[in-house]
């Protein structure tokens, strides 16, 4: 039976804890100061603790963070979930940056607070690495990741942290290029948990606007503003009991930030034009290309709403980076397209998949597909060629990256790449942004945030 020890100067606390989790059939040991539970974990290790941040009245959370680190140095990797209040969520926020798993506010959902106390202890008690499926062929044994093409270091690694954290109930960041398959990974996420046979919500939060992030994600009552003709169902509802994909939440403004925190935190929401709170139990999922610490250091991404939703991240390499799997995605995209439009298959020579492995592909996986079926339609073979491939590409951005390199001088990151190679399908469009963005493989929303990105 797991231990989990309860720290909190509030004997009422500690009592409640303490039933509510053995009820849920854990074993507690509370103890009352700072000091009590440095004596327990030296010569004890939970397996998880429950920790208040203040301990008397003088303080302002000063003891609950050095509690925190010293309790680490006793018990590494031994997850610890902060109580705090509402107010003092900078406090907690803290906390998570010395390594703390997760926080709740008081005062507590007893449901929300044992999914929390149950996904720390999945996790730490998650099997080593080393028992985990280490083939591609071992992982498709035992998950459903058919969605998924890919055989390459990089793409297991990601694949293994999927399965690890798949069947927990664990918040998961996917960070990644455009077009590396991030939503892919949600679905995967999705449909190797216990919640699969419950519904998979996916949400574009960056063609949503503020006016409408309420009713589109809390849903709204007839009557309620202008043009409500009738109830509408919001997102959150609809996913309940199974996941919710928070697709570029880094798109996500300040003020619609706030209402996503509140729901994230106790995961109660009020539908607009009705006062009573409404209760779901949702998996969260989501993803961005954005540089999100950096936006926290920035002001621009409220530095809580990031650590409620980056528990565990998983990063999605770009394609250049997994140039293995690229004629195991070339030649599954010509299966697709030949089946779709019941055309013979193709099949591609050594010299065309050695050609695509050379492209930089900044548009990564949405741009080969692109590519891939442009060529099979252009060229008509039942044999795709390196010069078929050439004949098919829009410009400048499909020379292949030792070509690129001979063009500038001095060393080139691949942010540089990125920044030469938008700027150059830009004139060869003559800065039509549509023909640009389709030519690279990428949305139209994709190529302005680049263009911002480098001022071009």
């Amino acid at each position: 039976m797991q231990t989990i020890l309860i720290i909190d100067d509030d004997a009422a606390v500690r009592s409640s804890l303490t039933l509510l989790l053995k009820r849920a059939g854990h074993e507690t040991h509370a103890v009352a100061s700072p000091e009590a539970a440095l004596d327990f974990v030296r010569h004890a290790r939970p397996d998880m603790m429950l920790m208040d941040m203040n301990f008397t009245l003088a303080t302002k959370g000063e003891e609950g963070l050095e509690l925190l680190q010293k309790v680490h140095v006793f018990c590494p990797g031994v997850p610890v979930i902060l109580i705090t209040a509402w107010g003092s969520i900078e406090l907690a926020v803290k906390g998570m940056q010395l390594g703390a798993f997760d926080f709740i506010t008081k005062p507590w959902d007893n449901r929300q607070l044992l999914k929390s106390v149950e996904t720390a202890l999945d996790l730490g008690s998650q099997r080593p690495a080393t028992e985990l499926p280490k083939t591609r062929v071992e992982l498709d044994a035992r998950y459903d990741f058919s969605a998924i093409i890919g055989a390459s270091d990089e793409i297991l690694n990601v694949l293994t942290t999927v399965a690890r954290i798949a069947d927990t109930n664990a918040s998961v960041l996917i960070t990644g290029e455009s077009g590396t398959g991030k939503e892919l990974i949600a679905e995967a996420i999705h449909k190797n948990s216990s919640r699969k046979r419950e519904r998979f919500v996916k949400v574009n939060l960056g063609g949503m606007s503020q006016s409408l992030f309420e009713s589109e994600m809390f849903g709204h009552r007839k009557g309620a503003f202008t043009d409500a003709y009738a109830d509408r169902t919001g997102r959150f509802e609809l996913a309940d009991k199974g996941t919710i994909f928070l697709d570029e939440i880094g798109e996500l403004d300040l003020a619609c930030q706030v209402k996503l925190l509140r729901v994230l935190q106790d995961q109660t929401f009020e539908v607009l034009g009705d006062s009573t709170p409404r209760r779901v139990d949702v998996r969260v999922v989501s993803a961005t290309n954005a540089d999100l610490p950096r936006m926290v250091q920035d002001k621009t991404f409220r530095e809580d709403l990031f650590y409620r939703v980056n528990l565990i991240r998983i990063h999605l390499p770009a394609l250049r980076e997994r140039r293995k799997d690229i004629p195991l995605l070339a030649q599954f995209f010509s299966e697709r397209l030949s089946a779709r439009n019941r055309m013979p298959s193709i099949s591609f020579t050594p010299d065309a998949l050695a050609f695509l492995q050379e492209l930089p592909f900044p548009g990564n996986i949405r741009e080969l597909k692109n590519l891939v079926e442009r060529t099979m339609l252009i060229s008509g073979k039942h044999r795709i060629q390196a010069d078929d491939i050439k004949n098919a590409s829009t410009g400048t951005e499909m020379q292949p990256v030792a070509s690129l390199s001979n063009t500038i001088s001095g060393e080139m990151t691949l942010d540089n790449l990125e920044e030469k190679t938008i700027r150059d399908a830009i004139e060869q469009h003559q800065g039509n942004l549509s023909k640009a963005a389709r030519s690279l493989g990428i949305s139209r929303a994709a190529l302005y945030r680049r263009i911002e990105k480098y001022g071009l």
